[in-house]
């Protein structure tokens, strides 16, 4: 078998790849034997039509699957005589029955790159310190107030903020069309939460139970939602219930109420400061990790491989489509454009695969590998987060194919650990307000 290179690009590279004769012919006789011996055709016994009848017949489809066969049987030895490793599977450029008999096809593939691991030790970032203010104790306060009040039917005044309401709408163009996306019934609106859209919350404040009423909403081209966004909408909206909630006094029978454990309020508070503290320093064990990794790929610019990239692009699209699938929409109604989205997540892909070849150089370096133990852990994580036994997230993985992704996924969390462990941290002082509002964001 001949194997030859042709340089695409420094990471592109096609292979074109002779088959000899001899397997070829046998390849093809052999598929005829089998063929012979399958098919009927009217005017000769089973197992006795000759050759050129079968040809005449079956020619191209026996062509085509002995060409998909040869490709398979003899595509990793052809590797094998090459330097290069590729990264992704091979495209299949072309391929033909030459007419010397041998066969010939191209595959093209994409490599590894090549570059020098610059400095991933010592790198140094600033880490604000982590600071837990009164103020920030008494806003989980009032979220536990709020969780645990009871709650009470309003019929005598319209909706205000921290209302909790229950209303039928309906959505409408500037040219007066239904929005069908847009409607919903018995939906639970908490006002002044936020969780549903400003605008939409404030639209409903003054309502009253039983009342129905229009109300024109313009939306921000900011807005999430890609079916409103910089939109304006009529909603006919129809109140079916108001509540509000009772709140208690904070004291230490309200602290009780939280939980049998908490037998004042300075307990409680105690609690809920150790808490946040925790949630803060787990928030910036994300940050720390993305300003080290900001860090190594400002010292590592490098080409990477554009099938990866592509590779990569076409998940996030697939994880917005099924996001957005799950809302009944698809790109097209949600006014998207594949071609858009591919180059608006081009860049971050490619940050995301120089990252993970940066891991594993790393890795490679360091000898970092996953133990027994590291394996058991994920999985024990996992048990635990989905309330499974750890045997039957085995037994998932293993039964799926998943598991060397997952393995991967622990290996980048190990190096992840090696270089936060091996970072410069330097603690600055939180500004009062600015900086607090920032920690508590983190969290939320």
């Amino acid at each position: 078998m001949q194997v030859s290179v042709e340089d695409v690009s420094s990471l592109t590279k096609t292979l074109k790849i002779v088959v000899p004769e001899d397997i070829v012919s046998k390849k093809i006789e052999d598929a005829y034997k089998e063929l012979k011996a399958e098919v009927s055709i009217k005017g000769f016994r089973k197992g006795k039509v000759p050759r050129k009848v079968l040809e005449k017949g079956y020619g191209e489809k026996i062509k085509m699957e002995v060409g998909e066969k040869l490709v398979q049987d003899t595509y990793f030895d052809a590797l094998e005589k090459i330097d290069y490793k590729p990264v992704v599977h091979p495209e299949i450029k072309s391929h033909k029955f030459a007419d010397d008999g041998t066969f010939v096809y191209e595959a093209e593939i994409d490599v590894k790159p090549q570059f020098e691991l610059g400095q991933y030790k010592g790198i140094e970032v600033e880490m604000p310190e982590i600071i837990v203010t009164d103020e920030a104790v008494e806003a989980e306060i009032e979220s536990l107030r709020k969780e645990l009040a009871p709650l009470r039917n309003i019929d005598d005044r319209g909706i205000v903020v921290g209302d909790l309401v229950v209303v039928d709408f309906q959505g409408f163009d500037e040219t007066g069309e239904a929005l069908k996306q847009v409607k919903a019934e018995n939906y639970s609106v908490e006002v002044g939460s936020g969780r549903n859209g400003e605008d939409f919350e404030n639209a409903c404040l003054g309502l009253k139970k039983g009342e129905e009423a229009s109300r024109i909403v313009e939306f921000p081209l900011s807005l999430a939602n890609p079916i409103l966004a910089g939109k304006k909408v009529e909603f006919k909206i129809n109140v079916k219930e108001i509540k509000e909630r009772v709140l208690a006094d904070v004291n230490d029978e309200f602290a009780q109420d939280v939980g049998e454990e908490f037998k004042t309020l300075d307990s409680l508070k105690d609690h809920l400061r150790k808490k946040l503290e925790k949630q803060r320093s787990d928030a910036q064990t994300g940050d720390l990790t993305d300003k080290v990794m900001l860090k190594l790929l400002e010292k590592h610019d490098f080409e990477v491989p554009n099938k990866l990239v592509a590779y990569e692009v076409n998940e996030q699209i697939k994880q917005l489509e099924d996001h957005l699938q799950k809302q009944g929409l698809t790109l097209e109604s949600a006014g998207m454009n594949q071609e858009k989205l591919v180059n608006d997540y081009k860049d971050a892909a490619a940050k995301r695969v120089r990252g993970d070849f940066i891991l594993k150089k790393i890795a490679e370096t360091e000898e970092i590998k996953l133990s027994d133990e590291d394996i058991n852990k994920g999985f024990e994580r996992i048990a635990t987060q989905y309330g499974m036994p750890v045997d039957e997230v085995k037994k998932y993985f293993r039964s799926r194919n998943e598991l060397l992704p997952f393995m991967n996924e622990l290996l980048s969390e190990k190096i992840l650990e090696f270089l936060r462990a091996n970072a410069v941290v330097t603690k600055v002082p939180v500004q009062a307000a600015g900086n607090e509002s920032e920690q508590a964001g983190a969290t939320e």
